[in-house]
């Protein structure tokens, strides 16, 4: 590989670098993420009701900790709309057999890393069927619009997996309205419910269809995101101060956000793109104390050998993810640090190359 001599030298860099940190709020973000939003037997792209409910706490915290992880992202909430802890007010993944979001926060404080619970903003197939005048459908794309009812329901969520797992963050997922997450959007629907955010948000009744320009249009859905995000953030440091807000997205220079508040205010914020230029583009529409995290995933192919020093040489912080594909995880870390970074491909390389700067390993180390 091209760049295996510069990949190797930054990661010595890195290591000296961890070995001198002290566990404050500026340390290395280590972060990786077995997904279990995408599955099988939905009737979307989102996996069933209970699909990998037998997942064990100790076996995922145990993985993350050999991976070289200081950061979970785990579940509060998937995309099918169920909870992956028990006795909350939104119903658990059916047969779920641990309290798994709770007991992983236990098990992962015990060797001092932090979990993040998941939450998709924009998309929920539990209340999207359950409320069809309130969502366009149920889809595996965006389509909740943010009404003062699902946001009254979304944060109600979020503060009660706060207050009964215990998690050190929230993840928020697709904070964009209905439509897709990459630009060019599709028109909104304008459905009735949509008509009565229009008045909240502009100060005035709605015109009627034929009097959407684009320019309103766009006013109105950075309106309604921003409403949705200060929900979040009010909900979130009320309920716990030092609880920290890590957004995610796939196009942070979309013109539903680009310049907002939240980019601002967010505590961590995640490329998921994780290319290059994003990154560095993105800095100057960030808070002073806001985080930049960049991903490593098959689905945005990433080369790690180009985003990984970029990243560490700015001072980034790196995350991954995958669906699972032994049951509800992932083979042994072992299985990636016994065999060449240069023999693998997609997730399996990715999760190799960060095994081995997690662990302060050298790129061309294999284990015997």
């Amino acid at each position: 590989m091209k760049n295996n001599s510069l990949l190797i030298m930054v990661i010595f860099l890195f290591s000296g670098c961890i070995e001198n940190s002290q566990k404050t709020n500026d340390e290395e973000i280590k972060a990786y993420n077995i997904d279990f939003n995408w599955g099988e037997g939905g009737p979307n792209g989102f996996a069933r009701p209970g699909l990998w409910a037998d997942a064990n706490p100790v076996e995922h915290v145990n993985w993350y900790a050999a991976l070289g992880c200081n950061v979970i992202q785990s579940f509060a909430v998937s995309c099918n709309g169920y909870a992956w802890y028990k006795n909350g007010i939104v119903p658990e993944q059916p047969g779920l057999k641990y309290d798994f979001l709770t007991d992983q926060v236990k098990l992962a404080h015990q060797k001092n890393i932090k979990v993040f619970g998941y939450f998709c903003a924009g998309s929920n197939t539990k209340w999207g069927q359950e409320h069809p005048d309130l969502s366009y459908g149920a889809p595996s794309s965006p389509h909740i619009p943010y009404t003062k009812q699902y946001l009254d329901y979304l944060c109600a969520s979020i503060e009660d997996a706060i207050r009964k797992t215990g998690i050190d963050g929230v993840f928020i997922d697709w904070l964009w309205n209905p439509g897709t997450t990459m630009e060019p959007y599709p028109p909104l629907a304008w459905m009735d419910c949509e008509q009565v955010m229009y008045s909240e948000l502009m100060n005035q009744p709605f015109p009627g269809k034929d009097k959407i320009t684009p320019e309103i249009e766009l006013q109105f859905r950075r309106k309604a995101i921003d409403r949705c995000w200060k929900r979040i953030r009010e909900t979130v440091k009320k309920t716990k101060p030092d609880c920290i807000i890590w957004l995610t997205s796939c196009q942070l220079t979309s013109k539903d956000i680009a310049g907002s508040d939240m980019l601002k205010e967010v505590d961590w914020v995640l490329n998921e793109a994780g290319d290059i230029a994003t990154t560095e583009i993105v800095r100057s529409m960030l808070g002073e104390n806001t985080r930049l995290v960049t991903c490593l995933a098959n689905w945005n192919g990433q080369d790690p050998a180009k985003v990984i020093p970029a990243a560490i040489k700015e001072k980034v912080g790196l995350y991954g993810f995958t669906k699972p594909v032994l049951g509800s995880i992932m083979p042994p870390v072992d299985y990636y640090l016994s065999k060449s970074v240069d023999s693998l491909k997609g997730d399996e390389r990715n999760i190799a190359v960060l095994a081995r700067v997690y662990n302060n390993l050298p790129f061309d180390y294999v284990r015997k």
